[in-house]
């Protein structure tokens, strides 16, 4: 897949993209990553990007013919068109793997106090990756593609691994580990070294189950519970409330 980012900051980019599944990806010639200055398609001695508000207020808002003009540059039959704003829709894990099917993505860093609005006539979503506020939209970027080159094919060794990452399944994933079996009086759970399978499996889901009933609650509304697990979740439950 190919995917080309709007910045006012290419610099920005150096760096994060050189390590771990994304330069694996690169190195494949499974990702391709572009970078567009909109600075690039301004017409004044100073390359004017932004300017005051109408209506006035703080801060300084991206000027629409610039950016549009990068979009129209990048912009491709089939290209998906994102806007990166604290306004969009949540990115999540579901998201990553939609856009890691697509060929062409385009994501357009928002800066200062926003964008011209008319520029979201270019844009095919609006994407925010939480309820916080950044400097601007690159940090953004770098999430969302590094969340997509680990899914595309060989960018992780133990491509199986992936499957059961949080969120994939819909819920977060269940501890684990490794050596040494005890570490500061702490020891392993006894079923992980045991070599059942099924064991190993029923104490992961059930694990799993429990991490997200203590941490994110909500994602348990979508998720379609056995009676068996319904009574453990019941029986944890009641163990916290003893416990204080």
């Amino acid at each position: 897949m190919q995917a080309a980012v709007i910045t006012l900051f290419p610099e920005y980019f150096r760096g994060p993209f050189d390590c771990g599944p994304t330069r694996v990806a690169r190195a494949d010639g499974k990702l391709e990553l572009s970078f567009t200055n909109p600075r690039d398609f301004t017409t004044d001695a100073h390359r004017t990007v932004d300017d005051y508000p109408f209506g006035g207020g703080a801060g300084m808002v991206l000027k629409p013919e610039p950016l549009c003009l990068a979009i129209d540059s990048v912009r491709r039959p089939g290209s998906l068109v994102v806007l990166l704003s604290p306004q969009g829709e949540g990115f999540s894990q579901p998201m990553a793997e939609l856009f890691s099917r697509i060929d062409h993505l385009v994501l357009v860093c928002g800066r200062y106090k926003g964008v011209d609005e008319r520029v979201r006539t270019l844009v095919d979503r609006e994407v925010s990756v939480g309820d916080y506020v950044l400097a601007g939209g690159e940090a953004a970027a770098v999430v969302i593609i590094e969340a997509i080159a680990r899914l595309l094919p060989g960018a992780v060794g133990h491509e199986d691994s992936v499957a059961t990452d949080s969120f994939s399944a819909g819920i977060l994933d269940s501890p684990y580990y490794t050596r040494p079996r005890e570490f500061r009086g702490r020891e392993v759970p006894e079923v992980l070294v045991s070599g059942d399978h099924a064991s190993v499996a029923r104490w992961r889901r059930e694990q799993a189950l429990k991490t997200t009933a203590q941490r994110r609650p909500e994602l348990l509304r979508k998720e379609v519970l056995t009676e068996s697990e319904r009574e453990f979740l019941c029986r944890e439950l009641e163990k916290e409330t003893i416990n204080g």
